[in-house]
């Protein structure tokens, strides 16, 4: 992995640090929103859309956190990583959910 982006790098790290799993569900809509590209492909989206409403509280955290991931990827694959970077560190730890902040027991 040495071709990769060192901001992708650091983003990935800042996102995984203190029990950060993903933005909570209007911050994380807000930030798919910024991702230029997005297109219907069949009964899904391309990049697939934030774990957010019904299936918030039926995820686990590991799956919210993969495809937060699989945003930070795409930002960077279409030119748009650093706003990305920008807009996830400007988030007051309280938009971030972590774990064990879930009422679920399925998302641990």
């Amino acid at each position: 992995m040495t071709d990769e982006n060192p901001l992708l790098a650091l983003l990935l790290e800042y996102v995984r640090a203190d029990q950060r799993v993903c933005p909570m569900p209007l911050r994380w809509q807000e930030l798919w929103e910024m991702l230029p590209g997005r297109q219907r492909r069949g009964a899904s989206w391309e990049p697939p859309p934030p774990l957010i409403l019904g299936e918030w509280w039926s995820t686990p955290s590991f799956a919210k956190a993969e495809r937060l991931t699989e945003h930070i990827h795409y930002a960077e694959a279409h030119g748009v990583l650093a706003e990305v970077d920008r807009f996830l560190r400007a988030l007051p730890e309280a938009e971030w959910a972590h774990l064990g902040e879930f009422l679920s027991p399925r998302t641990e």
